[in-house]
């Protein structure tokens, strides 16, 4: 298959029906996120933090929606509605690119790119607790707001295409951004997390530090897919090749995937804190005046820590000194 008109057609039928299954496993996550929100008994201040959690959720179900409603549309009106559209669906394609339901999908992807990359530096600032770590990334986020209004402006002129000429320039500067950013709060987030690892290991051994520097919480709390298939939409789009249309779906979908991952994460207990990331990897050792049922001295490893979830039973051995782990912790 040579024809680049068939590559795109074909590569954008392929990511609508991407979009479908993905949008599908949205509905699952954000019903599991609805039901821990509503059977919450950790407390008042989670309640409230509960609350902001139900209304992001919304705004990102909300604003896949339209984009998935849009693509599927324009897909049906390209290859049915008008299948004798003279020309053929290529030549549809271009006279049709800004129609004003495919710029409203546009806002609508957008809108989620900056709903998603402000909770990427906000969990950036969480993992690291230092707010100069977020500076640069709050710069791209600023500029990429800038140029994200501009590329749905120009995009949604009279005969523009957003993959051509004066709009792809500026859709592509505004993507480079944007996944500038996502690499920059993603190598930053893996690198702390991987940091933490090495430090509670010598500690609290692999088990235990599993649950907040294993693989899923790298992945999920890095939002490494979103970042990967950004990066994957970036190369295709600057090479002009008819496969970005495909990349460019399924990135959009993990726009909404990703921080929705994240905040089911966190509901269940199991998602890094600013409480947690300050005193992770800080621990003492108190010596326990306390003897065990045997006699033998115990030592007594204090690791505080806010919003852990991780709950350690003491520590005995009838036969040598042993480490008695106690660590305090609110969900």
């Amino acid at each position: 298959m040579s024809d680049p008109n068939a590559i795109f057609q074909n590569a954008y039928y392929i990511g609508n029906n991407f979009n479908t299954i993905l949008y599908g496993v949205e509905l699952v996550l954000y019903v599991a996120s609805v039901w821990l929100i509503t059977h919450n008994r950790r407390g008042e201040g989670s309640k409230r933090s509960d609350k902001l959690f139900l209304f992001f959720s919304t705004g990102l179900l909300l604003m896949i929606t339209i984009y998935v409603a849009v693509q599927s549309v324009f897909g049906e009106e390209m290859w049915i509605v008008n299948a004798d559209y003279p020309g053929g669906s290529g030549q549809y394609l271009a006279d049709n690119a800004a129609v004003w339901y495919q710029t409203f999908g546009s806002a609508a992807s957008i809108v989620l790119n900056l709903m998603s990359d402000g909770l990427l530096i906000y969990r950036t600032f969480v993992v690291w607790s230092d707010w100069r770590i977020v500076v640069f990334p709050s710069i791209l986020y600023l500029a990429s707001a800038a140029l994200g209004i501009l590329t749905c402006y120009v995009s949604g002129s009279p005969n523009a295409d957003f993959f051509l000429g004066a709009a792809a320039d500026i859709a592509l500067s505004y993507s480079t951004i944007v996944i500038g950013l996502n690499v920059t709060c993603t190598a930053l987030i893996c690198g702390r997390i991987l940091w933490v690892a090495r430090r509670m290991e010598s500690t609290l051994g692999r088990d235990v530090s599993r649950t907040y520097t294993g693989a899923a919480s790298l992945i999920v709390e890095s939002m490494l897919p979103y970042t990967l298939f950004g990066i994957a939409y970036v190369v295709t789009l600057g090479l002009n090749s008819p496969y970005e249309i495909f990349f460019l779906s399924v990135y959009v979908m993990f726009t909404c995937l990703s921080p929705q991952m994240i905040i089911l994460r966190v509901l269940m207990g199991r998602g890094w804190t600013r409480d947690a990331a300050t005193t992770m990897g800080s621990a003492r050792f108190v010596t326990n005046p306390a003897t065990s049922a045997a006699g033998a001295s115990t030592t007594r490893f204090t690791y505080r820590s806010e919003g852990t979830g991780i709950a350690l039973k003491s520590l005995a051995k009838s036969d040598m000194s042993s480490p008695d782990f106690g660590i305090d912790s609110k969900v």
